[in-house]
């Protein structure tokens, strides 16, 4: 298990955090033309909207010295189910365990239950993440376009 640590992602950090995420995405973007829904193709403004969310925290995932990559989590407090969305590895650090061990570090912080996700039914790394981390499938699932589907994911 890697020894990440979160770090929270203020303003000033937002235009590095969009960059990150546009080069994260950019892969899944590219493979499956997914330019309504893909935090690949989101503006600047759009990530800036999502972090004055209420209940909204960006996180960079640190590793050592190194950022790894970056998880947003939405926790209302009210009760409703907390969110990530989106988590993302660097290209140049995947599979070698950050991603499971920021969720783990998320779940310190927001409790180990009560939340939701989704991914892409077509990636089945991201579903045996997610699946080995206690989520399950809803059932519901969303055709995105004839190459993708988004899978919904809870935790209890």
């Amino acid at each position: 298990m890697k020894n990440v640590i979160l770090k929270i992602a203020t303003e000033d950090d937002m235009q590095t955090i969009w960059r990150m995420q546009v080069r994260a995405f950019s892969d899944l973007l590219e493979k499956y033309q997914d330019y309504e829904t893909s935090p690949g193709s989101e503006s600047f403004e759009k990530v800036m909207a999502k972090y004055r969310q209420p209940g909204t925290t960006y996180y960079f995932i640190v590793f050592g010295d190194e950022v790894v990559g970056a998880i947003r989590v939405v926790d209302k407090k009210d009760g409703s189910r907390k969110k990530i969305s989106p988590i993302w590895i660097m290209q140049e650090h995947r599979n070698k365990g950050y991603a499971q061990s920021a969720i783990m570090a998320a779940e310190q912080i927001y409790g180990s239950g009560n939340w939701v996700l989704d991914t892409i039914l077509q990636e089945k790394g991201n579903l045996h993440l997610y699946e080995k981390m206690g989520y399950h499938q809803t059932g519901q699932t969303k055709k995105i376009n004839d190459r993708m589907d988004i899978v919904f994911y809870e935790k209890d």
